[in-house]
């Protein structure tokens, strides 16, 4: 697994992938369910901010399917 550099503004999806420790698959279903905004300059780039903003919106859901997100607790409301 190659090293990302933290100063780095655009990532590659293979790079979130390894970011968030899940496949591109996931990544892929992330950006087409609308949740993690990205640029397409060639292949699909996703901006350091976006994804920051993604993990802190996301923080406490189970996102298993991005299509229907749940609270990871069930007694917890969704927002």
């Amino acid at each position: 697994m190659a090293i990302i550099p933290e100063d780095k503004i655009l990532y590659t999806v293979k790079e979130v992938a390894q970011l968030i420790h899940t496949n591109q698959g996931y990544v892929y279903s992330l950006i087409k369910a609308g949740l993690l905004p990205v640029l397409k300059l060639g292949s699909y780039k996703i901006r350091k901010e976006s994804l920051e903003h993604f993990l802190a919106e996301y923080e406490g859901r189970d996102l298993t399917d991005p299509r229907h997100i749940q609270p990871l607790y069930p007694d917890e409301k969704m927002g």
